[in-house]
This record gives C-alpha cells, structure tokens and sequence, in this order.
C-alpha cells in the first residue's frame, strides 16, 4: 500500500508525539528536552525517511531505537 504524502506525514507525526511522551513518562525529561531528543536524533531522521517505514512500526518498538542510540 502506497500512502500519500498527507497520510505518511500524519503517521509521523503521530509518532513523534508518542516518542516526546514516551520520552518524558520513562525518562523524566521536561517538555523542551524531550522535544530536543526525538527532534536531533538518528531515530526521528529514519522516521521522516519513507523508505525506513519505520513509522509503521509501533511505538514501544521506535523509542527502544531512540534509547539504543546513547
């Protein structure tokens, strides 16, 4: 399935608000620091590549891939 560039944008960007509070819950980082950490990471730049369809993963599976970049 093909999806447009509307649909693909949407699944990221619900993904990276799951990441952000995913991030704060488990990490106990402020707001501003979470979105520093999902935004300057290899993880959330795989996200934004379609190729990767790591936005089709789930949640859980995508910050274990944020957390293994430390």
């Amino acid at each position: 399935m093909t999806l447009t560039e509307g649909q693909f944008q949407y699944m990221v960007e619900g993904m990276t608000a799951d990441l952000i509070r995913m991030v704060m819950e488990n990490e106990g980082l402020s707001m501003p620091d979470a979105f520093n950490k999902v935004y300057n990471s290899r993880t959330y730049q795989n996200l934004l590549n379609p190729l990767s369809q790591l936005y089709y993963q789930s949640p859980g599976y995508v910050y274990t891939c944020l957390c293994a970049e430390a």
